[in-house]
């Protein structure tokens, strides 16, 4: 009987992380052996609010991924295994995830799952190379914006060049005109 709410237990964490993992933009699997609680908490304050990290069972999460529809991870799940299920921007906490990680080198990122592709640690680091979405907005605004100025100026050049001809040819009459008189 003892046996019945264990296993109710696993269902509902299996149930938990199938939800996190369908939720998430993202979800980074880490080894964190090493790392004291104090530690887990700060890595946990600097991801932010729109990350979780959590303390995982690789079955558990393993069969949570497969759940959720994520294929690829299953060699991962080896040792001690933590997710850090990321709803907000993934470049920012790969980032999180990277600067961490060179503070406390015991903590390894094991690879991830992005739109549904599984993700290897080389690729979670390029992630964290990227630029944030912030900036490249701000990139893509900024070339808008250049783009649109030079089409102005391109579409005044033309005008201002007729009036410039037009002003030439009067002043060319009025000299041909005085010269006559």
């Amino acid at each position: 009987m003892a046996d019945k709410p264990v296993r109710a237990d696993k269902a509902s964490a299996v149930a938990e992380f199938t939800d996190q993992f369908r939720a998430s933009a993202a979800t980074v699997l880490t080894e964190y052996r090493g790392l004291t609680v104090k530690e887990l908490t700060e890595l946990r304050r600097s991801l932010g609010s729109e990350a979780k990290y959590v303390v995982a069972k690789n079955t558990l999460a393993k069969r949570a991924a497969t759940d959720a529809g994520i294929e690829g991870l299953d060699a991962l799940f080896t040792g001690p295994t933590a997710l850090a299920f990321v709803k907000g921007d993934v470049v920012e906490a790969a980032k999180g995830l990277r600067a961490f990680a060179k503070a406390h080198p015991v903590l390894i990122i094991k690879g991830g799952v992005f739109e549904g592709k599984a993700l290897s640690a080389d690729e979670v680091n390029k992630l964290a190379d990227l630029e944030s979405r912030e900036v490249l907005l701000a990139k893509l605004a900024g070339a808008m914006k250049a783009g649109l100025s030079n089409a102005a100026a391109t579409f005044q050049a033309p005008l201002s060049q007729l009036v410039r001809t037009v002003d030439a040819l009067r002043a060319d009459r009025e000299k041909d005109g005085s010269a006559e008189a």
